[in-house]
């Protein structure tokens, strides 16, 4: 898949142990890229490859996903991931571009409403909005309802694939449009062997969802907060319909906004139309910057 193997490395916050990795040259400027739930930081390599030569890349694996460490006892809810988010971009400069995908555009895009200091551009790929489309308002009865999920996570186990090509495949039907090549990529850094089979990387409890989880109005405010141009990307045959929020355009709530359409691509635009993408990412950031001079 890669030209060449990236380098990981692991940084610590909040008391866990977590994994990112890096490709081109360490002096140049850096560019952040952020997955989406249930994934990992290697889904990133064909989009890395294409900006290492410009940038020195940066790739992470959000908590509880990929290499990095399950956070116990935690919701995974947006607003633990801004810590992780900001030490990171800390750790690699103190501001960044950065690039983001679905859930990990919904973390970027907040992280940059409370810190806005931090982010040189933004351009999120069906990230705005996640998770809030469906957020019900907080309630006895949905506070119950809570409850009663997180209990029953406690005696769930792990699928396991017999194989690693029915993990594989199990990408493919997820999105029907990865190359088998694609697809065994993202299940040998998505997955992990065991005795008697694969399991994948991510905790099985970032698929919880907390109530106090901030609603769609609260959002609101920390989007009109960013003072970063932002792109949106968005697929156009993708099962989300993410240029709107709550039938708003999503261009409305940014100070310095738009959006583009990748044609013929679903939610995971990068492995569907990867050339188009990057042309539309290249865009935006506009020319290559200088590099760093070395201390």
């Amino acid at each position: 898949m890669p030209v060449s193997e990236p380098w990981q490395h692991y940084y610590q916050s909040q008391r866990l142990k977590l994994s990112y990795w890096t490709w081109g040259d360490h002096n140049k400027p850096p560019l952040v890229l952020v997955h989406g739930g249930r994934d990992h930081a290697r889904n990133w390599d064909r989009v890395a490859e294409a900006f290492r030569d410009d940038y020195h890349v940066i790739a992470c694996d959000l908590r509880g996903h990929g290499d990095s460490e399950w956070a116990k006892g935690s919701s995974y809810a947006l607003v633990e991931h801004i810590p992780d988010l900001l030490a990171l971009i800390d750790l690699v400069g103190g501001k960044a571009p950065v690039v983001a995908h679905s859930f990990g555009g919904a973390i970027t895009l907040l992280a940059a409403g409370v810190f806005p200091e931090k982010f040189e551009r933004i351009v999120e790929m069906e990230g705005m909005g996640a998770r809030l489309e469906d957020q019900p308002p907080v309630s006895p009865e949905s506070l119950r309802e809570w409850v009663m999920k997180a209990r029953a996570m406690e005696g769930q186990t792990p699928r396991v694939y017999p194989s690693f090509r029915m993990a594989a495949d199990r990408m493919r039907d997820a999105n029907k449009a990865l190359t088998e090549e694609m697809a065994d990529h993202l299940a040998r850094w998505g997955s992990t062997a065991i005795d008697n089979g694969w399991v994948w990387k991510f905790d099985p409890w970032v698929r919880g969802r907390t109530p106090a989880e901030l609603n769609a109005e609260e959002v609101e405010v920390f989007w009109a907060n960013i003072a970063c141009p932002v792109l949106h990307i968005v697929g156009e045959t993708s099962h989300f319909k993410r240029s709107k929020f709550h039938e708003v355009p999503v261009d409305t709530f940014f100070k310095d906004s738009r959006t583009e359409v990748i044609r013929n691509a679903g939610h995971w635009m990068h492995h569907d139309q990867l050339d188009e993408t990057v042309r539309v990412i290249r865009d935006f950031l506009g020319p290559p910057p200088s590099p760093r001079i070395a201390d």
